[in-house]
């Protein structure tokens, strides 16, 4: 399971609940002033090591990388602390960085705030030529702010339509089978009036709506529509003209008409059970949707909206804290964290895609011919946060220290419109209070 499918509800100053958005930790701290660049010291010696504790399998992966770089050499020995999940940004944010650890994991649209606020230094000196080279594009896109990164992750993550061939076979409805031959939106709109007439209760798709879409998976399920549509959640640090055009409402009001098709599943087993034909979600859900449907499975691109099929990636990702004494060694055991057997355990534990060239490539779910292809294909065509052209496919959510305000408003406006409201109304009203965060912030410039 990805950072994307537990992320809904995290938050992150002291004392605020974990109900509350993401957009509270942009309140947090100072931000601003000058980049936090680490000391390199010796490289030998005792290093801290903090990560978010998550599925036993996951934990139990990490806790083996750790153990085996203790074993692999006697120079440098990693202390790690696992932090549960649900507090986990929460404890960073609420810590001073004069005591985060000298390693840090944390959730990929967090890094920019932790960047504002000093809590995370550059990589580049540290870690090697050899370990940023095998990075995915995607992966390096995430973790770059102004040229520097702040972080590396060891999987990635992706979003796509399931779809049950035996219920699409028998409806008459073709599907596409890649990148290159996806659904328009009116073409999928269509596949979901074809379905419904061999459905008994009309209902055909599964969107997650079980998970609330005035939540984190509203902003990553659905930002790929905007920039599908050619629009952006933010463009020169702006979120009018971009969030809100005539292409980005238009593309909304297709979502909100199909509505009617969509099974709210309560359960969560709509699709796995059988109740719909396509699933609109992440590569997370691929075991259990494995499990239930065998054969049956395919797996689709997100309809194009004009600007070709897009999908969300990034997902944890691992830092060094801005007031290690340690780089030289924290930059060590991120080498051998990433490694292609740490890495390749990580992802066999979490089903995700690998965020490196080589691990990636000797997937058997990711490789070319496995059941996941879609997904490393998607991620082999990346955007990064600003340059989202027809021609690439898996975008970067905007590297900001306000993301928290621009996925609280987008995905509030995303509800608010499936609910009914105006898409246009919806759609500018979260630009102009995403524009005027933004404004009271400086434009959260990080020098």
């Amino acid at each position: 399971m990805s950072s994307t499918s537990r992320r809904y509800r995290r938050t992150a100053c002291t004392g605020l609940a974990l109900t509350l958005p993401l957009a509270a930790l942009a309140a947090c701290g100072g931000g601003g002033g000058t980049d936090a660049s680490a000391e390199g010291g010796s490289g030998k010696g005792t290093i801290s090591v903090w990560a978010h504790q998550s599925q036993k399998s996951e934990d139990a992966a990490v806790q083996a990388a750790v153990k085996s770089f203790n074993s692999s050499q006697s120079d440098i020995k990693v202390e790690l602390k696992l932090i549960p999940g649900n507090d986990y940004t929460k404890t960073i944010t609420a810590t001073s960085a004069s005591e985060l650890p000298d390693v840090m994991e944390f959730d990929g649209p967090t890094m920019a705030n932790f960047v504002y606020n000093k809590k995370l230094a550059p990589i580049d000196d540290y870690v090697s030529a050899k370990t940023m080279a095998n990075a995915t594009d995607a992966s390096k896109s995430q973790g770059e702010i102004g040229g520097k990164h702040y972080g590396l992750g060891m999987y990635d993550s992706g979003l796509g339509i399931y779809g049950n061939k035996k219920l699409l076979d028998a409806a008459g409805v073709k599907y596409p089978t890649s990148l290159s031959d996806g659904w328009t939106a009116e073409q999928f709109t269509d596949a979901l009036k074809t379905l419904k007439a061999k459905d008994s209760d009309g209902k055909t798709l599964d969107i997650q709506e079980n998970n609330g879409l005035a939540t984190e998976w509203g902003a990553y399920g659905f930002a790929p529509v905007v920039w599908s549509a050619g629009g952006s959640l933010l463009k020169d640090g702006k979120a009018e003209g971009a969030l809100d055009t005539p292409a980005a409402v238009s593309a909304l009001k297709t979502v909100q008409s199909w509505k009617t098709y969509v099974d709210p599943n309560t359960d969560g087993n709509a699709f796995a059970k059988g109740r719909v034909a396509l699933s609109w979600v992440g590569h997370w859900m691929y075991p259990t949707y494995s499990k239930a449907l065998g054969d049956d499975l395919v797996v689709l691109p997100l309809p194009d909206f004009g600007n070709g099929p897009k999908t969300g990636q990034g997902s944890w990702a691992w830092g060094i804290g801005a007031d290690t004494k340690n780089a030289k060694a924290a930059g060590a055991f991120m080498d051998y964290l990433l490694n292609d057997t740490n890495v390749t355990a990580m992802t066999t534990a979490n089903g995700a895609p690998p965020a490196t060239k080589t691990a990636l490539a000797a997937s058997p779910l990711y490789k070319q011919s496995g059941p996941l292809q879609l997904f490393a294909d998607q991620l082999a065509k990346p955007c990064g946060d600003s340059d989202i052209t027809e021609s690439c496919v898996a975008v970067t959510r905007p590297v900001t220290a306000g993301y928290p305000t621009i996925t609280a408003k987008f995905s509030e406006a995303l509800n608010s419109v499936y609910g009914g409201a105006d898409p246009k109304s919806a759609l500018s009203k979260a630009a102009r209070a995403i524009d005027q965060d933004f404004s009271d912030n400086a434009g959260y410039e990080i020098p």
